[in-house]
């Protein structure tokens, strides 16, 4: 990767260039209201990210697409999104008018303040210094900083940050990667191509659970507000932004999608994912052509599946707890003989009766609620039972919020362990922190898998090509 590097000398000439020229084309493009309602669509320029937008199990999804979905809604206009691979390529494409607007995990900066008009903060983030867990050089501030070889991509607010610390410590250097991303980096990290990189905290906190060994050393920032970025002559869109914005914070909707995206992300545990990747490895294979003939015969994706299987049992096929539930899928003695399983200890007909148990929840659910709740709720009652679940939706009826949403489900599960609540409910007392836990491991040995099938995939990909 090193051709890709440049190497400032100075900070202000490398994140300025950008800007000098995009500023001295003169394209700035119009974005006004009337004119995205006449043309019946508003065209947002995002990146591919997990922050962001990707296409995930169910279609397209991602913080910035949902919320940006839900503005377009209120315009009355279609949402068409312009991907680019990286925030220059983005910078350069709102200049050249590819796009009303963009929307890809910005953070507002005194530089993007005086270019753009700024939308509302949906999101606060922190920059924070990651390195690898077994660098011999573990920085613990700026100072200690001058050490290591730090690699930000560029024209990023990590850069600009960067520069305001060289005037504090003019020791300081960086080296600038063109064409890649804070993802990108973290990776690279990872594999101990590159010593250290910098990356907002909602990307590290996502990052992390795929690259167990990527460490935060410290924050480079105080708190820094996310924003959508609109061109200066793009007024009325603006004022149209922030009405929508108010209204639909207020309802409460931006703290569901928050919630969506990562209320499962609870704090990392390095010991448990390094476990957990090296199992995927090791112990999975011989389980993974079960998995995927049963998830096909009842509808259910294999990798949900094999990571529920991990949250029971860790994929062993002898475990038992003290209260007697045994086998990979953790079935009770009752449970196994409703559904016609023989010997728990089989993983071929525990991890079936598992999915069937599964499916059965998963069809009694009420209509109303749907994916991906769907899927959440049926997880809490394989967990906690089912009428359990249906006594944490009448009290999230009786508090005023959505019984159908899991977002809200989560913080009403945990009253069921409260006597005030449990004494008057139909199913009584249940322990109800414990299913909110085991829907956000599964969530999170889920998405791990994913991201490791999908990594798998490229580099077999790659070396075909090769």
């Amino acid at each position: 990767m090193s051709n890709l590097f440049l190497h400032p000398k100075s900070g202000g000439t490398i994140v300025g260039g950008l800007w000098a020229f995009l500023m001295l084309s003169g394209c700035e493009p119009s974005a006004s209201l009337d004119s995205i309602r006449s043309q019946g669509e508003l065209v947002i320029i995002t990146r591919n990210a997990p922050t962001t937008y990707y296409e995930g199990r169910e279609g397209t999804t991602g913080l910035e697409y949902d919320l940006t979905k839900a503005f377009a809604k209120h315009l009355g206009v279609k949402a068409r999104f312009v991907v680019k691979d990286n925030v220059s390529e983005i910078i350069r494409a709102l200049h050249k008018g590819e796009g009303h607007m963009a929307a890809a995990g910005l953070a507002r900066t005194p530089v993007r303040i005086d270019q753009y008009l700024n939308g509302p903060t949906y999101q606060t983030v922190q920059q924070q210094v990651v390195c690898h867990r077994g660098s011999k050089i573990q920085p613990k501030n700026i100072d200690e900083l001058t050490k290591v070889k730090l690699s930000v991509p560029a024209d990023s607010a990590y850069l600009e940050r960067l520069m305001e610390l060289k005037n504090q410590n003019t020791q300081l250097s960086w080296e600038v990667v063109q064409d890649t991303e804070a993802e990108q980096l973290l990776e690279q990290v990872s594999l101990r191509k590159i010593e250290c990189t910098v990356a907002d905290s909602n990307v590290v906190a996502i990052s992390r659970r795929f690259y167990p060994d990527l460490v935060v050393k410290f924050n480079l920032t105080q708190s820094e507000p996310l924003t959508w970025l609109l061109t200066q002559d793009s007024q009325t869109l603006d004022q149209a932004l922030k009405f929508w914005f108010r209204e639909y914070q207020g309802r409460g909707y931006l703290e569901q999608v928050l919630q969506k995206y990562y209320g499962h992300i609870e704090l990392f545990d390095y010991v448990d994912t390094r476990i957990y990747t090296n199992k995927i490895m090791t112990h999975l294979p011989k389980f993974r052509p079960t998995f995927e003939s049963v998830g096909v015969k009842h509808q259910q994706a294999w990798t949900l599946l094999a990571a529920m299987a991990y949250q029971e049992s860790h994929w062993d096929v002898f475990a038992t707890s003290p209260t007697g539930v045994r086998g990979i899928m953790m079935l009770t003695k009752v449970t196994a003989h409703e559904l016609g399983v023989r010997d728990r200890l089989d993983p071929s007909q525990a991890i079936e009766g598992g999915a069937r148990y599964l499916a059965s929840l998963y069809k009694r659910l009420p209509a109303e609620v749907k994916e991906p709740d769907r899927t959440w709720f049926a997880l809490a009652a394989y967990n906690v039972g089912l009428g359990h679940v249906n006594d944490a939706r009448e009290l999230a009826r009786e508090r005023g919020i959505d019984p159908n949403l899991w977002s809200d489900l989560a913080t009403t599960l945990p009253l069921l362990s409260l006597q005030k609540y449990y004494k008057r409910l139909k199913h009584g007392y249940a322990r109800g922190n414990e299913p909110v836990r085991y829907v956000s491991n599964i969530r999170d040995y889920h998405d791990i898998l994913e991201q490791h099938l999908a990594v798998k995939v490229t580099s077999l990909e790659k070396a075909v090509k090769k």
